[in-house]
């Protein structure tokens, strides 16, 4: 990490209350871990690999003054994840009147790679499955320590994915 980026990331933590700290000093950490590194866009800090342009990651605070941090994390490429993970995809989900993903119907081509592998799959309030666009990065509420391991797990394999099919050539 740049002396800039660790200048961000140290601004970040120290807004934030101790316990949520720790809590996302490990998540920067990780994502620091695989080749991640923070840039500054609209108030908030995104994660990118120096061999793609995709994101993976997204935090700040947010409301500007407050010290409630929110991270976001893209793991449309992760073929399992729990319950709690089931339920961001749901409301994601119904956030959106036509939350079709575009890409499975050839109308999109912003990530590499087979459609069915990169969009986040979930259900509808009627219960209809549906595939849901997975270029972003989607918000986990109330953020717990007890999440790290699976957050983690989800990162190594949205990040292999997208090394796999995004990364440019050496």
């Amino acid at each position: 990490m740049t002396a800039k980026q660790k200048e961000l990331i140290n601004g970040f933590l120290a807004s934030l209350q101790p316990p949520d700290q720790g809590l996302y000093s490990q998540l920067v950490q990780a994502l620091d871990a695989l080749g991640y590194g923070p840039r500054k866009e609209r108030g908030h800090l995104v994660f990118k690999h120096s061999c793609h342009n995709k994101q993976i990651a997204k935090l700040g605070l947010k409301k500007a003054g407050e010290s409630q941090p929110f991270f976001a994390l893209r793991f449309s490429a992760c073929q399992e994840y729990s319950p709690r993970f089931q339920e961001v995809v749901r409301q994601e989900i119904a956030r959106f009147s036509n939350p079709v993903a575009h890409c499975t119907q050839g109308m999109c081509s912003f990530c590499a790679g087979e459609p069915s592998s990169h969009v986040y799959h979930g259900l509808l309030p009627d219960g209809q499955e549906i595939d849901h666009c997975g270029s972003r990065a989607l918000e986990i509420p109330n953020l717990r320590a007890e999440d790290l391991p699976e957050i983690c797990r989800m990162l190594e394999e949205e990040h292999a994915y997208l090394m796999a099919h995004e990364a440019k050539p050496a």
